[in-house]
């Protein structure tokens, strides 16, 4: 027993030298035992956070990248629009997080409860400690319900739903298959949201689906959105006003849902312009969207900027005080609209922006901001917004993309989640941007 004990700390002789086993001792003993190092840590196991992780696998090995994300599932959100007005199921748009999760890297199945960029480490609930090289922060954004009054205990009643949570999306199509007459409400909230176009997306679907089961003229369609804009870029917008106008939708432009009262089917909204007055409207059906916010994890780690979201570098994602620290999609304060279509686009020129500060270079490649949206305008319809930073469109196709088209429909629909399961979680896909050259015969 005694020559056990001495064997760490006994001097092993290997030809001339001399080595001791002090430092595996300590570092194989219990207290220390939750720390581990890995050249990349990956925060998050969303879009952003597996498309990464797929990415840098390929740079650095997977042994060297570790992926922090608590949940056994991993949903494509995109389609829960579709969930919602009764055109997919919301089995289709989940898969096991195992199942997506970049072969060998390491998988940490914990939520993060601390970061701390001066010391390069990272904490878990787990009460595992680990400690990187470069940090890729990709932990999306928090829905708060909770900041309405009356929610979420609300949606345990009937006629109230929500595209944007997993346990909320199929309570919408709920509510709108068992609509009979009154108001159709749907919100937007005051706050920045992940996927812009979705609070309308569903009211267009509602409207069309009661046109479809003769309901539409028993029903009043209702819009009440925090904006001042009914979409951000001008030639949407345009064309979202003409839909609008021809199927008589109504649409209150800054106007902020405050409380439900889902015993009396009432809904409270603000108007931001005089605040304090308010104005109650009665509802058959509501949908809600609901106010977000940066992940809490982000305040106090000395990483975020005044809001609360990641502070990084709008060209390169790089955080603008911490040189091996990048951020991508949701969590960031990048100033563009948060989808899919933008994490996309950043992920490639994240790639490139960690390749280049690993080689202690200055990264050269810039993000201009391109995200997209498609406008589900009908169950077989879609305008597929697409624009940069300044809010200008960035098409792919050589088409106006400004009107309502079938073939988007599909794409939006079929399409899409094929590229983003073998697309970009593979960390394949960087977005259109290559096709659109090629499609505006490089002059754009």
């Amino acid at each position: 027993m005694a020559a056990v004990l001495a064997s760490p700390l006994a001097p092993i002789r290997k030809g001339s030298r001399v080595f001791f086993s002090l430092n595996s001792y300590f570092h194989s003993s219990s207290g220390l035992a939750s720390k581990e190092h890995y050249k990349i840590v990956v925060l998050g196991g969303g879009s952003g956070g597996i498309t990464m992780g797929a990415r840098m696998k390929r740079k650095v090995g997977a042994k060297n990248v570790a992926i922090v994300e608590p949940s056994e599932m991993h949903y494509y959100q995109p389609i829960w629009t579709l969930v919602g007005a009764g055109a997919k199921s919301i089995n289709s748009s989940g898969r096991p997080t195992a199942s997506v999760m970049p072969s060998g890297v390491k998988w940490v199945k914990s939520r993060v409860t601390k970061i701390d960029p001066k010391n390069n480490t990272v904490s878990t609930d787990s009460g595992k400690e680990l400690s990187y090289d470069y940090l890729i922060i990709a932990l999306g954004l928090q829905l708060h319900y909770e900041k309405i009054k009356g929610l979420p205990e609300g949606f345990q009643h009937p006629k109230i739903g929500s595209n944007y949570s997993l346990q909320t999306v199929e309570k919408t199509w709920n509510a709108l298959r068992n609509f009979k007459e009154g108001n159709a409400v749907f919100s937007f909230p005051n706050t920045p949201v992940k996927c812009a176009g979705a609070p309308q997306k569903i009211m267009y679907l509602s409207e069309a689906y009661l046109r479809k089961t003769g309901k539409r003229s028993k029903a009043n369609i209702i819009y009440n959105t925090s904006l001042p804009v009914l979409f951000g870029v001008k030639k949407y917008a345009d064309a979202l006003w003409e839909i609008v106008k021809s199927r008589d939708l109504n649409v209150n432009l800054r106007h902020n849902l405050i409380e439900v009262r889902p015993d009396k089917w009432q809904a409270v909204f603000e108007n931001l312009d005089n605040p304090g007055e308010t104005k109650v409207f009665e509802y058959e059906m509501l949908h809600v969207t609901p106010p977000m916010g940066p992940p809490s994890v982000l305040k106090g780690s000395l990483l975020e900027d005044a809001a609360g979201w990641l502070d990084v570098n709008k060209d390169t994602l790089q955080h603008k005080t911490y040189d091996n620290v990048f951020g991508i999609g949701d969590c960031t304060n990048l100033p563009t609209s948060k989808t899919a279509a933008a994490v996309a686009a950043q992920s490639a020129v994240l790639d490139r922006t960690i390749t280049k500060v690993m080689k202690k270079d200055k990264p050269d490649k810039k993000y201009d901001g391109y995200t997209s949206c498609p406008l589900v305008t009908s169950y077989n319809t879609v305008i597929l917004a697409e624009f940069d930073y300044s809010g200008q469109p960035l098409e792919t196709f050589p088409v106006d993309q400004g009107k309502e088209s079938r073939i988007m429909y599909h794409m939006k629909a079929d399409l899409m989640p094929h590229l983003y399961w073998h697309g970009l979680l593979k960390g394949l896909w960087g977005g259109p941007g290559p096709y659109r050259k090629l499609m505006h015969l490089g002059m754009k």
